[in-house]
């Protein structure tokens, strides 16, 4: 599976805290998170699922979610947030394992997590198909066959 955003583990996320004097966060579009933001929760997503070629997958992740509220006069240390941190991979899981943000756009959002040295990026992520050497469909194209997608066609 070809990924194209970037994975962060934990261990990763919690060297580049170390150290820092605040915690700045970057939008996909390069604006900047609103400097109050909480961090609301961590906790750990675990997913099997079947893909449409009929394999298998397992996939875990640690997950955060970023939620701005008006208390404008907040703001969370990096210290306070190692400290949850540390709490969570006592009492949940000590995975090194990756890292996604979840943060609110008309939806919520699942992000992946790149540090530039001075912030951190939310990188989009996107949707793949996991069985291409099994799929019909050209990429990037839809197969038009006779009578599809048409009034009584039987596809819509």
């Amino acid at each position: 599976m070809l990924l194209n955003y970037t994975i962060m583990k934990l261990s990763e996320f919690k060297n580049y805290l170390t150290g820092a004097s605040a915690i700045n966060i970057v939008k996909p579009n390069g604006e900047p998170v609103a400097a109050h933001f909480h961090i609301t929760e961590i906790g750990l997503l675990s997913k099997q699922f079947i893909d449409c070629g009929g394999q298998m997958h397992t996939q875990k992740l640690v997950s955060m979610q970023i939620w701005v509220d008006d208390d404008t006069q907040h703001r969370l240390a990096p210290t306070s947030l190692l400290n949850i941190i540390s709490l969570f991979e006592k009492e949940i899981t000590p995975q090194d394992i990756e890292i996604e943000l979840e943060y609110q756009t008309e939806t919520i959002g699942k992000y992946g997590l790149d540090y530039n040295g001075q912030c951190f990026k939310l990188i989009a992520k996107h949707t793949d198909c996991l069985a291409k050497e099994k799929c019909v469909a050209p990429k990037n194209n839809f197969i038009k066959l006779d009578n599809a997608c048409t009034s009584g066609g039987g596809c819509c």
